[in-house]
């Protein structure tokens, strides 16, 4: 299993490369960032910065959307990158969430997201597509290589990824739900024609490696808000029940509001409607030992990456932790003498 990290881009910039450095030398495999440009600084910036100071780490947005960038500049990005250092990027996508709602605009439709996930790929694996009725391709970019990974809670957003996304990223740790949404990823591959164990399984979720439950709870506590965004949208198009397990949508039953003024903090004042026991499923909470076992019990659902969000007071210790015990007990690496 590879292990990834996720970073929001506040300022100052240096201190998410500088972050980004103390992964990759604590073996994490993807620095991963937000990317809302009101929100916090523009991480393509800032992914040059990364990718100059460390070797091997594979960077990109977790996630962009269709919506607020034209999807050939987005290509351009990754392909300029890649030939600056080496194909080390990757594109995660979604609908969109505050990105757009910080701008009182609304996710984009599976059909949009669906055409762009197109456009962005051919583009940035230097192959020609149609656009506008016309043929365009990057003349510079032939070596360029980008898989998109697709980010999604509902029905139909998990057929979309089974249908044409190189990996799945799910924003939550929760093995029901793990179980749920990776069967229906596979399945989708499968009638599409794909080979199933294709797709990459990308599981992302706040871990915290302590001893301080009721600490770690609240600070990890936004989490369960931000995912209740989502959740609040399959809701409203499904309803209760049914098509959406209810280990995914009881929660949200006494949210009232969300401000995207302080989404993705720990400490924000609109998800005190999250309860412990949610938290508990969501995220890794508590010591190296316990981190290890829950991430063996993902892998063992078909996870390939677990991606953890450090938006939290302890993240010099929760790296240190993973680079020391956690990295090396989950990936698995050939012995020297048979």
């Amino acid at each position: 299993m590879d292990v990834g990290v996720v970073l929001q881009t506040n300022p100052p910039a240096a201190r998410v490369v500088e972050l980004a450095r103390q992964a990759e030398l604590h073996g994490f495999s993807h620095v991963w960032t937000f990317d809302s440009h009101l929100l916090w600084q523009e991480p393509y910036v800032i992914y040059s910065q990364i990718l100059a100071a460390t070797r091997k780490v594979v960077v990109g947005p977790m996630v962009t959307n269709p919506a607020t960038r034209d999807w050939t500049v987005t290509a351009s990005h990754f392909a300029t990158l890649n030939e600056m250092f080496g194909n080390r990027t990757i594109c995660g996508i979604g609908r969109g969430d505050s990105a757009v709602r910080v701008l009182n605009g609304r996710p984009t439709t599976l059909a949009t997201l669906r055409e762009s996930i197109h456009v962005i790929r051919e583009l940035g694996n230097g192959r020609a597509v149609e656009i506008n009725g016309a043929t365009l391709r990057f003349p510079w970019g032939a070596d360029s290589r980008l898989e998109v990974w697709v980010a999604g809670y509902g029905p139909k957003a998990l057929e979309l990824t089974g249908q044409v996304g190189d990996g799945f990223i799910l924003q939550l740790a929760d093995p029901a739900i793990v179980e749920w949404t990776v069967r229906a990823v596979r399945q989708a591959a499968e009638q599409a024609g794909r080979d199933p164990d294709a797709v990459t399984i990308c599981v992302a979720a706040p871990a915290y490696v302590g001893d301080d439950l009721a600490h770690m709870r609240d600070q990890c506590r936004w989490f369960g808000g931000m995912v209740g965004n989502h959740v609040a949208d399959l809701v409203a198009r499904y309803g209760e029940g049914g098509m959406v397990p209810s280990a995914l949508t009881d929660y949200i039953k006494t949210r009232q509001g969300y401000d995207y003024n302080q989404h993705g903090r720990a400490g924000n004042t609109h998800a005190d409607f999250v309860p412990d026991e949610v938290i508990d499923r969501f995220c890794l909470l508590g010591s190296p030992a316990y981190q290890v076992e829950r991430l063996q019990e993902l892998r063992d659902l078909g996870v390939d990456q677990f991606a953890v969000y450090l938006q939290h007071d302890g993240k010099a210790q929760t790296l240190e932790a993973y680079g020391e015990a956690v990295i090396p007990a989950v990936r698995e690496l050939p012995t020297a003498k048979a």
